[in-house]
């Protein structure tokens, strides 16, 4: 129903109640190996003049942000904080301690929700650092994929614009690219729209590769549709990346999205003389309307598609939320590659989140005149021609300091060039630092050794400590384990392989541990000495005992080298809580079948209704395919994957 009367934007804090997964341990070795990324390896099929940035700024990993592969598929209730911003016409709840993300913009003049949101927090393995979770607006910034801070509280604080409203501020530092991102929210007495003034700053004096895109989940409703001001789209397709026509793409009109088979990306190629904008309408023309400034020069639909592996997915990623696709906004034209941001510059641009209702007759026009048509909407019936003008006129407001609410990490306040982020509050000390010693190493140059049953905590980047470690090695910490070990890492990650093994040796001559073991066993499967890995990682295994993230990754590596002798031995002498996690369970399975023991790994993997792999990975086939080859090689017959294992959408 209308709400009543005039109402002054507000903002508070409070708290949500959710079914959730834990989210666990992050695990204790560094991510050395990095995942699977549906955007590599891609060959690139375009003109000239399509400037795609093809590839530029991959990352190959996480580090020296932790994975997190803790959790696991049970849910049970919790209570969220939140921050939330109301006015008369909207109310916009926000997860500040998981990315910030937009949870929920509910549009007061209908009581409909704008938005997709889960019914669960269902943590599943599609982000950088492992864990993510559907629903709401996410915010993607640095490297490309689903962000570090997917799962992370940020800094939280508020001030106020010139107006006299509320304003929601959250922000930090992102260690890979060595950028400050800022995100200020507010909603205005008269508007229907939510305001989001976005800041990047590099204030390092190199290049960066930078990315962002905003991740906006909606309801894939029955007759649904998108809307979006553009005659072309990148997609790929068998590896290839190609330019096509829309709407209609190989007969199918992919802006009635349910029509779409397969899984798969549009990233549209907008139209300079229209406004910037995506939309998502039900089957009466009602939904969410996205606006920004030109910064943000493209918009993407991601579908999970509608088969019996889009279904899985879907229902793998929620309880009873159904279904859902997304609609994206970026700073690229696509997800394939970063952009060049150069030295000392701050990106800034407006995003805005409103209703919109189509009329009957609009409803019923074809694409290529409802872009048309809404185009024309937006420059009469919003503000979207003064944006551009907006966000001038709040740049005072954005380099504003705000009164802090709570705090992210550490990492800010370690930044030593600091031009265009002297305005942001970041914390330099937390209990974590203090107690191995990184603040005395980063004043001092002494780097403390902590006992080797204590995991590493705070992983370095960055030559600046390269050149660090390999000072205070040499003047004084020669016999520090610790810092042979942590030079080694950055090595790696420079990809100076011989340097890296040397430092990672010098390690274990200093003190024999896992640390070091694990380095060396990444290292030399990325080198192609695949017949090494076993014997290093299988030393650090046993030396980890009850450690569940070193077991995974162990593993994992194990796996890798098909070294499936080692898997079986290592899993007939772990305790049960160890063999029933479903990674550790299926690494086992799989190695059972490598070995010839094919009717008893089948019958493990259908066991209780089926194995369900609670971190199985964005476009991993390996528990349908598993399954299929082990259903071929008993029965000499070719199978459907049957729904409880079958994933693959893509």
């Amino acid at each position: 129903m209308e709400r009543r009367g005039k109402m002054k934007p507000v903002l508070f804090y409070g708290e949500l109640e959710i079914e959730a997964a834990d989210l666990g341990e992050e695990s204790s070795v560094p991510d050395l190996l990095g995942g699977l990324i549906l955007q590599n390896n891609l060959e690139f099929c375009l003109d000239e003049e399509d400037e795609i940035y093809e590839g530029y700024g991959r990352y190959p990993n996480s580090y020296p942000y932790r994975q997190n592969n803790g959790y696991t598929g049970q849910l049970k209730q919790k209570i969220l904080k939140t921050a939330v911003l109301e006015n008369q016409y909207l109310r916009a709840e926000f997860l500040t301690e998981l990315g910030g993300r937009l949870w929920s913009l509910v549009d007061k003049t209908t009581g409909r929700n704008l938005l997709y949101t889960n019914d669960v927090i269902q943590f599943r393995n599609l982000a950088t650092c492992n864990a993510w979770f559907s629903g709401g607006v996410e915010w993607n910034m640095g490297i490309i994929g689903h962000t570090p801070f997917t799962t992370a509280p940020l800094y939280v604080a508020e001030l106020e614009d010139e107006k006299g409203n509320p304003v929601l501020r959250m922000y930090e530092y992102e260690r890979i690219r060595k950028c400050s991102y800022q995100m200020d929210f507010w909603l205005e007495e008269d508007s229907r729209f939510l305001n989001c003034r976005m800041r990047i700053v590099n204030s390092e004096p190199e290049v960066v590769p930078m990315y962002w895109w905003s991740n906006m989940a909606v309801p894939e409703y029955d007759g649904g549709r998108i809307i979006v001001p553009a005659k072309q789209a990148y997609t790929n397709r068998n590896r290839g990346v190609y330019k096509v026509d829309i709407p209609v793409v190989e007969g199918v009109d992919i802006t009635h999205y349910q029509n779409i088979p397969k899984s798969v990306d549009y990233f549209f190629q907008l139209d300079k003389e229209l406004p910037t904008y995506i939309g998502h309408v039900d089957e009466d023309g009602y939904g969410l309307l996205h606006l920004s400034t030109s910064r943000l020069q493209s918009r993407k639909l991601f579908s999970w598609g509608n088969n019996d592996a889009s279904e899985r997915w879907q229902e793998f990623l929620t309880k009873d939320a159904g279904k859902y696709l997304e609609i994206q906004a970026g700073l690229g034209k696509t997800q394939y590659g970063c952009l060049p941001m150069a030295p000392h510059t701050a990106w800034e641009w407006m995003e805005q989140y409103g209703a919109v209702q189509l009329t009957e007759k609009e409803n019923e026009l074809p694409h290529e005149e409802l872009r048309l048509k809404v185009s024309e909407r937006i420059l009469k019936e919003t503000d979207y021609a003064k944006l551009e003008e907006q966000l001038k006129q709040t740049k005072k407001m954005a380099k504003t300091r705000a009164f802090l609410v709570s705090a992210g990490s550490v990492y800010g306040a370690w930044a030593k060039e600091r031009r265009g982020m002297e305005h942001l509050e970041f914390l330099a000390v937390n209990e974590k630092v203090r107690e191995f010693g990184w603040q005395e190493f980063l004043q001092t140059g002494y780097l403390q050794e902590p006992e080797i049953s204590q995991r590493p905590d705070t992983f370095l980047i960055g030559e600046e400590y390269i050149n660090r470690l390999r000072e205070t090695i040499q003047t004084g910490n020669k016999e520090n384990w610790y810092a042979h070990y942590h030079l080694g890492l950055l090595e790696y990650q420079e990809k100076r392989y011989n340097h890296a093994e040397a430092a990672f040796q010098n390690s274990l001559k200093r003190k024999e541990n896992p640390w070091a073991y694990h380095g060396l066993a990444c290292l030399y499967l990325v080198t192609g000495r695949r017949e090494d890995v076993p014997e290093v990682i299988c030393k650090g295994i046993r030396m980890r005992d009850g450690d569940l993230s070193y077991l995974k990754e162990g593993f994992r590596l194990l796996s890798l080298c098909e070294d499936s002798a080692s898997v079986v031995t290592l899993y007939q002498g772990l305790p049960e809580h160890q063999k029933s996690e479903s990674r550790i369970r299926f690494y086992y399975i799989q190695s059972m079948y490598r070995l010839g023991q094919t009717e008893a790994a089948f019958a493990m993997l259908n066991e209780n209704g089926g194995l369900v792999l609670d971190d199985l990975r964005e476009g991993e086939e390996s528990v349908g395919q598993l399954w299929s080859d082990m259903h071929k090689e008993l029965t000499g017959e070719e199978a459907a994957v049957p729904h409880r294992f079958n994933f693959m959408a893509f």
